[in-house]
């Protein structure tokens, strides 16, 4: 029997399996109508605690995240500690680097936010918005989904117990329990592709007075082929630095697998790295301090089991974090999760069957098309953002988004500062790398394009797809 049928939602009691980004901002959603709220956690609270570093990858919020967060009410709070990225800043071999901006104009820039200060914002915020209760330390060891019964271990007291709940919402992340547990279950397809390479966390401290050690406003790429390094700034001064590496070597590359003590990785950094060894906090020892972190892409279908569980952020949708669009396509979900409880709220009741389905129809092919792109942004980043052919096709991307502000506008600014969905984003994606790289035959400068070839072009094949979907009206970033 539906939910619906027999519980208003002052009356519903829902459990949160995660309290990471993505569940505490359900939560917030979810108590403000009034529901009740139980989250379990089976970390210790950040807020209190010290959790290990080492995997936070701090996050580029941009104009989808910022959406979520100003219904919540909460982006004025996320911004004000939160740093600016124009552009990106990529750094050759022998140091000399190259400025490509992000947005078509001064509107358009990402925002670097820590992970886990983010996270302790939005727990402060679900506990403040209704009756919502984070239990910390609580691990899911099985669900009952017949019942929605859960069987949970307090990780403490080394005790078991089981508790009934009328919704059982899973943002327990890639690795997710309850996605686990639906596959055990259920005739459910799920697919989960890990990636060949893993990454460790480095950090370049603020110089003193808390300045800023590299160029402040800007992502850092120390891009090498098969490998490369990321860098964002930190409000504090500081940058998280992030290391891509395949696990193997790759046709005689560096690897994991080669990098097996401080000497090697020493030489490594101050041959592949130079102009940034310097700067990094003792590299040698964070290597081997820090955890080395694993990137996976799930895909699953259908995000729910009937009318009792959900799966939302990437516990759905896992997606490599190479398009900076992780936490922005979970923040993406939760503002049409939002809408849809809207449209389906009658008399305080809501079929929640018909919402999921609805839910599940509206985001699973988006999510599946940030997903690709996420991959293809990695041979992008890794391979491409230094080669002259590249930076062409970037340069004349802003000539023609300058010329045709109402027509034209390349994939990233796209996905990163409008609410085209990402379907059509990757759609459109295909047809501005033909209409570039026919552009961009026989010429040297993007100062040389044929710009009447180029808005035949845009009119005739990209238009139809866009829409008129080229700019969203600005979300302020400040």
């Amino acid at each position: 029997m539906s939910v619906e049928l027999t519980k208003k939602l002052s009356e519903t009691h829902v459990c949160i399996v995660g309290a990471g980004l993505t569940g505490s901002l359900m939560a917030v959603f979810l108590a403000r109508r009034g529901m009740k709220v139980t989250m379990l956690e089976r970390r210790p609270d950040m807020r209190v605690e010290t959790i290990s570093a080492g995997r936070s990858i701090n996050l580029n919020i941009t104009r989808r995240g910022l959406r979520a967060l100003e219904r919540a009410g909460l982006q004025a709070e996320i911004l004000k500690n939160s740093v600016p990225m124009m552009g990106r800043l990529m750094h050759a071999r022998n140091g000399e680097t190259t400025y490509q901006p992000y947005g078509r104009d001064e509107t358009e820039f990402g925002n670097s936010v820590s992970r886990g200060e983010l996270n302790k914002t939005l727990m402060t915020a679900a506990e403040k918005s209704g009756d919502v209760t984070i239990r910390f330390h609580q691990r899911v060891a099985h669900i009952n989904l017949e019942t929605n019964t859960l069987t949970i271990q307090n990780e403490v007291e080394k005790i078991r117990y089981e508790e009934q709940f009328d919704l059982i919402i899973g943002t327990d992340g890639s690795a997710s329990q309850i996605r686990h547990c639906m596959i055990e279950a259920s005739d459910y397809k799920c697919e989960s592709e890990p990636l060949n390479y893993g990454y460790k966390e480095l950090t370049i401290l603020p110089l003193e007075g808390g300045k800023f050690a590299l160029e402040k406003n800007v992502l850092h790429i120390w891009p090498r082929g098969l490998y490369m390094i990321i860098a964002l700034p930190n409000f504090d001064g500081s940058f998280t630095c992030t290391l891509f590496l395949p696990y193997e070597p790759i046709n005689g590359s560096p690897s994991f697998e080669k990098l097996n003590n401080e000497r090697v990785v020493g030489e490594f950094f101050k041959v592949d790295f130079f102009d940034a060894y310097g700067s990094f906090d003792r590299p040698e020892e964070t290597f081997f301090e820090n955890p080395t972190g694993s990137m996976v892409t799930v895909t699953c279908d259908p995000w729910h089991f009937k009318d009792r569980v959900l799966l939302v952020g990437d516990a759905a949708h896992a997606i490599v974090p190479f398009f900076g669009q992780g936490a922005n396509c979970a923040f993406e979900d939760l503002t049409v999760f939002e809408e849809l409880l809207n449209e389906h709220v009658k008399d305080d009741k809501v079929n929640w069957l018909k919402l999921f389905k609805e839910f599940n129809k509206s985001r699973k092919p988006n999510a599946d098309a940030i997903a690709q792109m996420a991959i293809e942004n990695f041979i992008e980043m890794r391979d491409k953002v230094g080669q002259p052919e590249f930076l062409l096709q970037k340069a004349a991307e802003k000539v023609l988004e300058k010329n045709f502000p109402d027509k034209f506008a390349s994939r990233y600014a796209l996905v990163t500062f409008t609410h085209t969905p990402y379907e059509v984003c990757r759609d459109a994606g295909v047809v501005i790398d033909e209409i570039v790289g026919t552009l961009c035959k026989n010429i040297k400068s993007a100062d040389e394009l044929d710009l009447k070839r180029a808005e035949q072009l845009i009119d005739e094949k990209l238009a139809p797809l866009l829409e008129g979907r080229v700019r969203d009206s600005v979300i302020s970033s400040t």
